[in-house]
């Protein structure tokens, strides 16, 4: 075969869906697709879902050889994963896939409003490919808040420290759970957390909050950070296990006094009135004899 020949044959490869060529007088049918990664196109490109489920975007990535299935978020490009791993602080972001499959599910949990728009289920190539997919949640007003799933009544949520936390403004509110959920492997339980009825938002405006998660085979350890404590961030936290009861504690940003002090004055004021009080008795019962 000449060297025209090989050109056009390399051409025909990249270039059609469904290329009949010639190959020493031979008719032979090839599908470039064979060579290069491509989305299997079977799943639906719309998912709807309502507040407080579970929404999965399914994504068939076909022979992608050495390169990277990646999600993101469109409507900030935020990257949400890339392989199987996760790169939001939102831990309600997933990937499902199970090995050898050509499937990268994206998975949200206990969705949002703020979760609907497009997300794209991306191979590096080069180009890049990408495929979207619409996620449209209903509003939160016809559904009842989220419940989390209760599995054990032996599972809890522990957060450390006291139920009352005291933090100054600007400075950060350190928040730790622990989850006593006993599993082999690992548990792959999910933690979320709560300020009042909303759950935190990670990628919010407002910035500086983050979460670490360590999973071992005697539970789950979640820790909230709140960098820069604005009064706005004072309220009830609530630790949400997805398999466990949940556990809350209160916080207050000061924006003065600490508590410990006020606490001595109150200490200080309480022991005067008692004196006060003994020297009036004293007082009473000392002319009560005289007369």
């Amino acid at each position: 075969m000449g060297l025209l020949a090989v050109q056009k044959l390399k051409k025909l490869l990249m270039n059609s869906v469904d290329a009949k060529v010639c190959v020493a007088g031979v008719n032979v049918n090839v599908d470039p697709r064979a060579e290069r990664p491509y989305f299997d196109d079977v799943s639906p490109r719309n998912v709807s879902t309502v507040v407080g489920q579970s929404a999965v975007l399914r994504c068939r990535a076909k022979h992608i050889g050495n390169r990277t299935v990646s999600w993101m978020r469109k409507r900030d490009l935020h990257i949400l994963t890339s392989h199987i791993f996760t790169y939001t602080g939102d831990a309600r972001f997933s990937v499902l896939h199970p090995e050898p499959s050509d499937d990268w599910d994206l998975k949200i949990e206990y969705v949002q409003p703020r979760d609907a728009g497009v997300y794209e289920c991306q191979i590096n190539t080069e180009p890049k490919i990408n495929m979207a997919v619409v996620l449209s949640v209903e509003d939160e007003s016809l559904t009842p808040a989220p419940q989390p799933p209760v599995r054990s009544s032996a599972a809890a949520a522990t957060i450390w420290g006291s139920q009352d936390v005291y933090v100054k403004k600007g400075s950060t509110i350190s928040l730790t759970c622990s989850v006593n959920v006993h599993s082999s492997p690992p548990s792959s339980a999910s933690v979320l957390w709560y300020h009042g009825n909303a759950v935190v938002d990670f990628d919010s405006p407002r910035g500086g909050i983050s979460l670490e998660t360590e999973k071992t085979e005697g539970g789950t350890t979640s820790k909230l950070l709140v960098t820069k404590a604005a009064l706005t961030d004072s309220g009830n936290y609530t630790c949400v296990p997805n398999n466990a009861h949940p556990a809350s504690v209160s916080v207050h940003v000061l924006n003065g006094e600490h508590p410990a002090a006020m606490q001595t004055s109150n200490r200080a004021s309480s022991f005067l009135t008692s004196q006060l009080s003994c020297a009036a008795l004293t007082y009473l019962l000392s002319s009560m004899a005289c007369r």
